[in-house]
């Protein structure tokens, strides 16, 4: 079931973490005791935050070079033979290099492959759109039978990792590179194709996922000292998608804005807006989706995400409008 919490039981937010590391640290955690664990990567040892695994079981990780296609197809064959391979790489080589592979040897041929999107969305900044992962929710959604999971924080990158050796599934992990406060609540713990209500309200649904989930909470912080009431949705698990508690916090409030580091339109934005369209009118909202939703200009991370209005300043006022206009 997902979790309703009131703001009183939210964690601590000001201080940051990095996932990839809650990443690399469970990885080698559970390889100490499940020797079916291996790793794959694309001379990515050091981005993907390899270097503890190789250290510790350099007989259990493949670097095939800058070969992505290679890598997945490894990948699937590993996987194939009982092994647990976590394929590791930056998002947007690991998507748009190698997406035929991931369509056909991971999502349609079913191998349980954990599918590693490294530093996603516009995590490199100056490097520009050729290394931002914005594309990579759209393509992947579309692909049926692979799971989608972005964590919002340091515990559900962990829980992440746990399940997918768990699950045995075709399972997409994008794991943010910017560091994140923590936002999951107390006792909270990530359900497969479960959302999670990390802040009660009833005005307006503030959908977000990954590292947009704690601006949301500071959007609806900036929310409430004008005294409006935001409800936070954390939509780490994109696929399979939790409908049900995306339709109660529509029809529980006056408006509805999703928010994702991605080109929404076939990301959460589509899968909030396709929901919405398609189930009657008493969960017809005003809706704003923000995202990413062409090239960016050259920048740092945080320049960009003020560029697409990606801040708790751009979410509040997004929020603004959506309630007048309802």
């Amino acid at each position: 079931m997902s979790t309703t919490i009131d703001t009183v039981q939210a964690p601590d937010r000001t201080a940051t973490y990095d996932n990839r590391q809650a990443f690399a640290d469970t990885l080698v955690e559970l390889a100490r005791t499940d020797e079916r664990i291996v790793a794959v990567c694309n001379d990515s040892v050091s981005s993907s935050n390899l270097k503890a695994f190789a250290a510790e079981f350099p007989d259990r990780l493949v670097n095939v070079g800058i070969a992505e296609q290679n890598m997945v197809g490894v990948g699937a064959g590993l996987a194939n033979a009982g092994l647990v391979p976590f394929v590791c790489s930056a998002s947007p080589f690991l998507t748009g290099r190698s997406l035929e592979q991931v369509k056909a040897d991971v999502a349609y041929s079913q191998h349980p492959v954990v599918l590693c999107g490294m530093s996603p969305g516009m995590s490199y900044g100056e490097l520009g759109p050729t290394h931002h992962s914005i594309e990579d929710l759209s393509w992947l959604r579309a692909l049926p039978g692979l799971d989608i999971v972005f964590p919002a924080d340091r515990q559900q990158t962990a829980e992440t990792v746990r399940l997918a050796v768990e699950l045995r599934r075709p399972l997409f992990l994008r794991v943010g590179r910017y560091k994140v406060p923590d936002v999951t609540p107390a006792g909270a713990t990530l359900e497969r194709g479960k959302v999670q209500v990390v802040r009660d309200g009833s005005d307006v649904a503030l959908v977000a996922t990954g590292t947009l989930v704690s601006v949301a909470l500071d959007a609806a912080d900036l929310l409430a000292a004008e005294g409006v009431s935001a409800r936070v949705v954390n939509a780490a698990w994109l696929a399979p998608f939790d409908e049900a508690t995306i339709l109660a916090a529509a029809a529980e409030t006056r408006a509805v804005v999703t928010a994702e580091e991605a080109n929404p339109s076939g990301g959460l934005g589509a899968a909030v807006t396709g929901l919405l369209a398609q189930s009657g009118p008493s969960v017809r909202r005003p809706v704003r989706v923000l995202g990413v939703p062409t090239f960016a200009p050259t920048g740092s991370n945080a320049f960009l995400l003020e560029h697409f209005g990606l801040t708790a300043a751009g979410l509040a006022q997004a929020a603004r409008d959506a309630l007048a206009e309802g």
